[in-house]
């Protein structure tokens, strides 16, 4: 069965927005330390964005996978930088990590790669 990447994309973004409502403390702290960790220093935001990808991939997290498999591309990330990033997780996961890869990450790719081209 295929992911709605897109609609995974926008209900977690949405989420966010939704649950800031209420907890607007606790959500913008998240955010803020997201904001200060994806902030260009040492390593530019493509090499973070790529981190997390393999991150996604290694622990599972299917809306990671998909945002940031987005942000990457929106940071300027090629399909080929992508990919390889998460073989660097499936060289620590194994069958679980390889399997998000060829499949949801696939999928991510093919629907997000032709809004940044």
């Amino acid at each position: 069965m295929m992911a709605d990447v897109r609609k995974m994309l926008n209900d977690f973004t949405g989420g966010l927005e939704e649950l800031a409502e209420s907890n607007e403390k606790h959500v913008g702290a998240f955010m803020g330390l997201l904001e200060a960790s994806y902030e260009p220093g040492a390593l530019d935001l493509k090499t973070k964005e790529l981190m997390s990808i393999a991150i996604g991939c290694y622990n599972r997290c299917e809306y990671c996978i998909v945002f940031h498999t987005y942000k990457a591309l929106e940071a300027g990330a090629t399909r080929e930088e992508i990919l390889e990033s998460a073989m660097v997780a499936v060289a620590f996961g194994g069958g679980p990590s390889i399997a998000y890869s060829v499949t949801l990450l696939k999928e991510s790719l093919n629907e997000f790669e032709k809004d940044f081209k």
